[in-house]
Order: C-alpha cells, then sequence, then structure tokens
C-alpha cells in the first residue's frame, strides 16, 4: 500500500471508531511514528500533511531533525512545519539533545527525569509539555509509574515551572489484542479524570495518549486524543 491508501485506511477505521464512541474526530492527533522509516520518507509523511512525528531515539532521530528542520528554516509557520514527539523512554543523559528539538515528552515517568528536563528547559528559557507515563499493565518489561505513585510524582511537578504537564501516557500489553488492551486503556482514562478531580496539577489535563497500530480502535473508544501510529500509517523502511 501506497502512504496515501494506509491514511485513507486509517481514516476510515478511525472515523467508525469515533461513531461508535460518540465522539468527534476533531477531537484526535494522529503522530506518525516515523522510527521504521528514513529522512525521505518522513518528508513524504509531512508532504501528506501528517505533521506530528514520533522518534523514541535520538540517534536514530538526529538525521531526519536536522534535515527536516533545515529545510523547514526559511519556511513560514504556516506551512506545517514539523511537531516532533518524542514517545520513548528518556534517558537522563540524552536530555540536552532533545529537549528544545522535540515539542512534546510522552514518557515522563521518575524524579531524576524530570529534574534534568527542568534544568534544561530552564536553560533554554521554555516550556516543556509532557506526558507523565504510567505503567497501567503491571508488567516488568514496561516503563512508567505505578498507578499508586501518580498523584505523589504529579504533585512533585507542580514545583518545575518549566515542564507543562498535558496528559497521561500508556502502553497496552505487548501480547494484547485490541479488546484485551481495554482495560488499560480506561484504567488511564480514569486515572486522569481523579488527577484533574482532585486538582493535583497546576491546570486540568486532557491528554490521553495511547493507541498504537493493533488497538487504537479501542483507545479511541475510551477516550485517547493522541494515537501513536506506526507501521499501519507509515509503513516500514
Amino acid at each position: 500500500m501506497t502512504l496515501s491508501e494506509r491514511m485513507e485506511a486509517v481514516e476510515q477505521r478511525l472515523v467508525e471508531a469515533c461513531r461508535r464512541s460518540g465522539r468527534q474526530r476533531d477531537e484526535i492527533q494522529l503522530i506518525a511514528v516515523t522510527k521504521y522509516v528514513g529522512t525521505e520518507e518522513t518528508k513524504n509523511v509531512l508532504r501528506h500533511g501528517l505533521v506530528h512525528l514520533g522518534e523514541n531515539r535520538w540517534q536514530n532521530a538526529a538525521e531526519k531533525w536536522h534535515a527536516i528542520t533545515g529545510e523547514e528554516a526559511g519556511r513560514s509557520s504556516s506551512e506545517g512545519q514539523a511537531v516532533w514527539h518524542f514517545i520513548g523512554s528518556l534517558q537522563t543523559n540524552k536530555v540536552k539533545d532533545v529537549i528544545g528539538k522535540f515539542t512534546y515528552i510522552h514518557a515522563l515517568d521518575r524524579s531524576s527525569l524530570a529534574q534534568a528536563i527542568e534544568r534544561r528547559a530552564e536553560q533554554l528559557g521554555i516550556v516543556v509539555p509532557c506526558f507523565i507515563q504510567v505503567n497501567v499493565s503491571g508488567e516488568d518489561s514496561k516503563h512508567g509509574l505505578a498507578p499508586e505513585s501518580l498523584k505523589s510524582f504529579a504533585r512533585e511537578l507542580s514545583d518545575l515551572p518549566h515542564i507543562e504537564p498535558v496528559g497521561l501516557m500508556t502502553m497496552a500489553p505487548l501480547d494484547s489484542d485490541g479488546e484485551q488492551s481495554r482495560p488499560t486503556f480506561r484504567g488511564l482514562r480514569h486515572l486522569r479524570d481523579e488527577l484533574n478531580e482532585q486538582a493535583i496539577l497546576r491546570k486540568p489535563v486532557n491528554g490521553l495518549s495511547m493507541g498504537m497500530s493493533g488497538d487504537f480502535e479501542v483507545a479511541v473508544e475510551e477516550g485517547a486524543n493522541w494515537l501513536r501510529l506506526g507501521t499501519i500509517l507509515v509503513g516500514k523502511g
């Protein structure tokens, strides 16, 4: 399938999932996960109007980031410039490479990382939108906070002015199909709602970054508004 064909197929399934759950299509953003493709394929994604790009390792993203941001330097902001999302586990020693280049961080899950992001963001004079990663499924192989640690961690973030929590992120169990992922996604939505009801963060958050190629329709039905789609949307290089 071509990229256009994959986009059309995903869009049809997404619209149908919105219909089933009584949601509006414009509530949901697609992040094209480009980690498996090269620079030219990533540029093609942008040409097709998918401006949100997801990468999980700086060493794999660096060539693409430099090529694309270099080309964009002379464009106006109305021309659909890339919005970069760091969706993988971020090591503290890579914070200096990532912060300031990636608009969104999707896997904030520990105090040491929060402190490193805060220091780097302060140096750059920016505020970094972050999703707090929660290990809702409880799998040892997954990164993320235990659900019972979320509230105390959120309170810590309230003291860091250069980090802006915008929502929660999770990953479903690796071997689950769409329907088996539903309890994980529903659990993340409940955790977000509890944070907002108890006003633990500086301001309410809406974001739910959940749902990948194999389970995005269920994620939409459970409230996802950021979908991280790789092979089903972008393909493989």
